[in-house]
């Protein structure tokens, strides 16, 4: 697809990171966007910087948990309505959160609610979608996997929809150049992107945030510290807090790569017809490691090699 001008493309999760950016560069090439979220207040501010950078193209914001299908086909209808159209152009199953860490530990409904949002979200959307790719002269359905989805790293709820996503994207590469050839496929496996998905996740799930802690909370932290050997076990409370708040500012303000950045390598892929695209130079390095020694992947010295490798 050389040309996203008067196009129209559906984007789930656009109120933030990768989404909210992918939105913003597809409307300054001029394509017209229906983008769904769980908060309206970071859509809002979506499509304030869409309105004010490409004024000409149209964005509509529709409040949806794509993890519920019922709430799926009403966005689904709704962004049809709202753009007066009977076919899309483009999907892209962007919406995702993290959780579901341990499947021995966690609890169960965290587990579902991230499997949910990450697999069943791309699933309810092509589903819905489909049709109305498949009616448009030319289509592309975008899956966010993860480096995750080739490389299983123990966030299992997470690892096993992006697998999931990887597989079905994959799969579809053959249905569609079968059953409808002008549609086309691109799975997608970022690495470590700036963005706020570790504290979207928390709001998702209704985790307190670092300050909320209650001390029961620190303790459970604290002795996972020390069970794992990690530093920091005999540290007070409020350094623990501290320390995690940390690491969320970190996670979206010290990532190798953009959001910003990620999206134009996304859009250059679909422009480019790939169907695999990788972003960043940590899941090129990861893919060529596990491809190379499928083995040792889960062995210690292989993020020793991998950091290596980044370095």
């Amino acid at each position: 697809m050389k040309d996203f001008k008067g196009k129209l493309a559906i984007v789930t999760g656009g109120g933030t990171g990768m989404g909210r950016e992918l939105v913003r560069q597809l409307t300054a090439a001029g394509c017209h966007v229906a983008t769904c979220d769980v908060s309206e207040e970071n859509m809002h501010e979506t499509q304030r910087l869409c309105a004010q950078d490409s004024p000409s193209v149209r964005v509509t914001t529709h409040l949806c948990d794509v993890a519920d299908e019922t709430q799926v086909l009403a966005f689904r209808d709704a962004a049809l309505k709202a753009h007066e159209r009977d076919d899309i152009n483009l999907l892209f199953n962007n919406a995702g959160i993290g959780g579901g860490e341990s499947f021995l530990i966690n609890k169960r409904e965290e587990w579902d609610r991230t499997f949910g949002v990450c697999w069943f979200g791309v699933y309810y959307c092509s589903r819905a979608f489909m049709p109305f790719l498949v009616a448009s002269s030319e289509g592309y359905i975008v899956n966010t996997s993860s480096v995750n989805g080739f490389w299983a790293v123990t966030n299992t709820a997470y690892s096993a929809a992006k697998f999931a996503v990887k597989g079905f994207s994959e799969a579809l590469v053959t249905d569609l150049r079968l059953n409808a050839p002008h549609v086309k496929v691109a799975v997608v496996m970022p690495g470590h992107i700036g963005s706020s998905l570790a504290i979207n996740t928390d709001k998702v799930l209704g985790r307190p945030t670092p300050k909320d802690m209650s001390a029961a909370d620190i303790a459970k932290i604290r002795r996972r510290m020390v069970e794992s050997g990690m530093p920091g076990g005999n540290d007070s409370d409020e350094q623990i807090r501290a320390a995690i708040q940390q690491q969320l500012d970190d996670f979206s303000n010290k990532a190798p790569l953009s959001a910003g950045q990620a999206a134009t390598i996304i859009l250059d892929g679909v422009h480019n017809d790939r169907w695999r695209i990788l972003v960043g130079d940590d899941a090129h390095a990861a893919d060529k490691m596990v491809r190379e020694a499928p083995e040792q992947v889960y062995e210690a010295d292989f993020r020793v090699a991998l950091r290596k490798q980044l370095t």
